[in-house]
């Protein structure tokens, strides 16, 4: 393996050593149900984001309140040396892919019969640390400064 490839390899090692994932498979709620609620969560600090799916209304809420809690779970195994309360989480990425499908029968008028797809989903969380986003202060020119002269009130 060349050097680069090496460096970049341990660079990607010790990044996945921070995160902590969780995953629910075979979840028997429909795939758009879910991404719902976890559009919600998205970004979001896991305190806040805990609160959110207590209170949500959404069935799909409890499921995903017990993944996350899964995930912080993982975070803390990972990171035994750190404590959870110094660190701020957040929720770095939640996706929901479909899963399998059951397909039943609903008896229709006229000797028909009529599909009905009970759909199920996979939902993945990935917990890391909020890395604080350090925007560039731009600095207000005066308009005396940028060249404009100034008006004065007579």
């Amino acid at each position: 393996m060349g050097a680069r490839k090496h460096e970049r390899a341990e660079q990607l090692k010790a990044e996945k050593k921070q995160k902590a994932i969780a995953v629910l498979r075979d979840c028997p709620t429909s795939p758009r149900k879910m991404r719902l609620v976890a559009d919600v969560i998205r970004g979001v600090e896991v305190n806040k984001a805990l609160g959110i799916l207590r209170y949500s209304k959404k069935e799909a809420s409890i499921r995903l309140e017990t993944l996350l809690r899964s995930a912080i779970a993982n975070w803390e195994k990972k990171n035994e040396g750190e404590r959870l309360e110094d660190n701020v989480l957040c929720v770095k990425e939640i996706f929901v892919d479909g899963a399998r499908m059951l397909k039943r029968i609903q008896p229709a008028p006229q000797g028909r019969a009529h599909r009905i797809r009970k759909r199920s989903n996979h939902v993945t969380i990935v917990v890391d640390k909020l890395e604080a986003k350090v925007a560039p202060v731009k600095e207000k020119q005066s308009k005396t400064a940028a060249g404009v002269p100034a008006q004065t009130a007579e």
